[in-house]
């Protein structure tokens, strides 16, 4: 059955449109380049299996060929992952031939050491992050579609940029040896590159359907905050050098469990974005008085900040991490009248935060249950009970509560925005919160 996406009327503010959606698994007819594509996807897998099948067992090489279909059709339904898995390629295709089998040209050749080598791919990306967020804001504040399109056009740069320096990292921990070597999603470090990715990536494409650029202010500012953990991490804790995989890891598993979990993660912090957006929509015409009382809050959150992080003996970083939230939160609440302005409707905002949630708690399902599967295998039993599990089980009730809410009673608006920020909350704890603070079965991840 063929369908395809009818636009309801431009919304009062005339910024962005609510899009439906008929159903049906083909929207549109097939094009050639669809047929090319898919070619090019059969044609790099088969040489990836030729190449590297020394490397690779049959699970692994039925990974392989499983993402073919899959990217395939991803590809037709948002034709702009085309030119993005393409470039991508090309970039780290031009890399690993630049190294020519050797780890040290990283160091010597002008093109790995300042563009594509993993390590300084992964830096651009984050330049091109913190770009993109500061276009879209003055985009936003001062109404101006060329700086919005700027902070596009540079989100678009950095995940290219950040999904090639993955694949090339893969590489170069083949050429530190064949026993080192594997997939770039082991620790906090490779994780909060992948978070970054994947929440820019569902954000472009949202942005694309509800054609809207608008809300890239919001959810580039949670991007943003993992840039800048990445910032710390790798330069306090030498993240960035690719280490052997502990016993647990070395399994299969991990190639198709952690990607489908940070996929929830992206969306669900997506989601808690636009709540905010939301929220601050909803709430912009509030009296001076009434906006004081956050601000305030803020404000005494920040005279007290010291004193806490020093008695509790965390690192100064922690505390300029905090204080620089506060800041931008307050600014934002500050400047709350203009802002709501320029943002979409209400409806699309909430059709955003739904949709988003919907995804993310499909990956996050899945997720679950191919880590209860891997645990099994690495450990003997389904489930025992490990912090790390505990804190997935609650995120993933919270967000089936939420569904249900929303799907069975109807929930919508302040209430359903207001329990998507708790929901980041919650999902921050059990990203990072677990690995800060408490230990177990997953305390290969700890900081």
């Amino acid at each position: 059955m063929s369908s395809t996406w009818v636009e309801r009327a431009p919304t009062v503010d005339g910024q962005g449109v609510t899009p439906t959606r008929k159903a049906g698994w083909f929207s549109k007819p097939l094009h050639w380049t669809d047929w090319l594509f898919t070619a090019l996807l059969v044609a790099a897998a088969g040489y990836a299996t030729e190449q590297y099948k020394a490397f690779m067992d049959y699970y692994e090489i039925g990974i392989l060929w499983s993402v073919v279909p899959v990217a395939a059709y991803m590809a037709y339904r948002w034709s702009s992952l085309k030119v993005l898995m393409v470039a991508v390629a090309a970039m780290a295709l031009l890399s690993i031939a630049s190294y020519g089998g050797e780890l040290a040209a990283a160091e010597r050749k002008f093109f790995l050491k300042y563009l594509l080598s993993s390590q300084s791919a992964i830096l651009w990306m984050g330049v091109l992050f913190v770009i993109a967020t500061a276009s879209y804001w003055i985009g936003l504040l001062g109404k101006s579609p060329t700086a919005s399109f700027v902070g596009t056009a540079t989100t678009w740069g950095a995940v290219a940029m950040g999904f090639a320096g993955l694949f090339v990292r893969w590489y170069e921990s083949y050429l530190i040896g064949p026993d080192v070597g594997h997939i770039p999603v082991s620790n906090l470090y490779e994780v909060f590159v992948l978070f970054s990715l994947i929440t820019g990536l569902y954000y472009l494409y949202y942005e694309q359907v509800y054609k809207t650029r608008q809300l890239g202010a919001f959810v580039l500012l949670v991007v943003v905050a993992a840039v800048g953990f990445l910032a710390w991490y790798g330069v306090e804790r030498q993240a960035y050098a690719i280490q052997p995989l502990v016993p647990a890891l070395q399994s299969w598993w991990m190639k198709i469990h952690v990607p489908a979990n940070f996929i929830g993660y992206g969306t669900f912090s997506l989601a808690a974005m636009v709540a905010f957006a939301y929220l601050l929509k909803v709430h912009a015409q509030a009296s001076s008085i009434k906006a004081l009382a956050p601000t305030a809050a803020l404000g005494v959150l920040m005279f007290l900040e010291p004193l806490v992080f020093r008695s509790g003996g965390l690192p100064i970083y922690w505390a300029a991490y905090f204080g620089v939230g506060c800041v931008v939160v307050g600014g934002i609440l500050l400047a709350r009248k203009r802002i709501a302005e320029a943002l979409p409707s209400l409806e699309v905002l909430d059709d955003v935060m739904y949709k988003s949630i919907a995804v993310g708690f499909a990956f996050f399902t899945v997720a679950t249950i191919l880590g209860a599967l891997w645990a099994a295998e690495a450990w003997g039993a389904y489930w025992q009970w490990d912090p790390k599990e505990t804190w997935a089980l609650v995120v993933w009730l919270n967000y089936a509560a939420w569904l249900h809410m929303r799907l069975v009673k109807g929930l919508r608006g302040v209430v359903a925005s207001y329990w998507a920020l708790v929901g980041l909350l919650v999902t921050g704890f059990a990203f990072l919160g677990v690995n800060m603070f408490l230990s177990g079965l997953h305390s290969y991840g700890e900081l």
